[in-house]
């Protein structure tokens, strides 16, 4: 019997969070052409934003820690998509964007937090293209937001 997506995200302490409705006008999910494209999702903890500003206020080990929450929301907007996470064919690309100091250049190892959080749910499958950017600013102050594109099986 092949383990679920959902056994091996349990297995590793992980458990998804409510997938939350969009705070402006755009929707979460568009499924076309046999593609799930994520909007943008940043990370919560405890029911509010994890803010900071690496290089400033808020290491790498941190940022890792909200990207990773970022990627938990991603992989629970897939599957209120899709109805399940076995239906992610596999993980096409994350475009990570943080909120950093000019002078902060580790923006890939704070990626790593959702980028090896994909691989450890999708095996081999999750392994990605990404982009990973410092930006000046994100909504609601966020650390980190991550959005996704992923091949779907029917």
């Amino acid at each position: 019997m092949t383990e679920t997506v959902d056994a091996r995200l349990a297995a590793a302490g992980h458990q998804l969070p409510e997938a939350l409705a969009p705070i402006a006008a755009y929707v979460p999910t568009v499924e076309v052409g046999g593609f799930l494209h994520i909007s943008g999702q940043v990370s919560f903890r405890d029911g509010a934003v994890v803010s900071g500003r690496l290089g400033d206020d808020m290491d790498v080990d941190a940022g890792r820690a909200a990207a990773e929450l970022c990627g938990l929301m991603l992989l629970a907007q897939m599957k209120k998509a899709l109805g399940s996470l076995d239906r992610v064919e596999r993980v096409v690309k994350l475009g990570v964007f943080v909120t950093s100091t000019p002078d902060f250049t580790r923006q890939p190892e704070v990626a790593n937090g959702a980028s090896e959080l994909m691989q450890l749910a999708f095996g081999d499958a999750g392994r990605h293209a990404r982009s990973a950017v410092g930006v000046p600013a994100l909504p609601r102050g966020a650390a980190v937001e991550i959005d996704a594109i992923v091949k779907v099986r029917d």
